[in-house]
């Protein structure tokens, strides 16, 4: 298994509405993709792109609001209320190889391998068996999906 690039950085947010005036007025992003529902995992979902360098795409910051109480991300939201960053996700080349990659190493994987916001494969791994860090290991997106929505 070959570690990619770092695709996003999770935010967890009461509001996508509010988090995109942050981010475009104190960041000065200037790229977002429109926001949609994710609701096999509960979440509204917006991407904000970073710039990237020498013909590189930037990281994507994964805006996520709860749909509703039952949402991972409305409990997350209750102990960080103001929101916070919730996840880091990294490309692999192939998401069987690095699940069984993972597991052969006795990390803790949280739930079944589905598809994720950017409609390729993804899992989550458990924090503690990743230094604190709730990771989201995704395929490495097709014909530059990093950017569609």
């Amino acid at each position: 298994m070959k570690l990619g690039r770092l695709n996003h950085i999770g935010v967890a947010t009461p509001s996508i509405e509010e988090s995109i005036r942050y981010y475009r007025d104190v960041m000065g992003a200037t790229s977002f993709h429109k926001p949609f529902d994710l609701e096999a995992q509960g979440v509204k979902v917006c991407f904000v792109d970073t710039p990237g360098e020498n013909g590189t795409q930037g990281t994507q910051i994964e805006l996520i609001e709860p749909l509703g109480p039952d949402s991972p991300i409305a409990k997350f939201l209750e102990k960080n209320p103001a929101g916070a960053q919730h996840h880091v996700c990294y490309e692999v080349e192939d998401i069987e190889d690095a699940r069984k990659w993972f597991e052969d190493m006795g990390k803790r994987i949280l739930g079944p391998t589905r598809i994720g916001a950017h409609g390729t494969p993804i899992f989550f791994l458990h924090p503690k068996d990743m230094m604190g860090q709730l990771t989201e290991i995704m395929e490495t997106p097709k014909d530059n999906a990093h950017w569609s929505n």
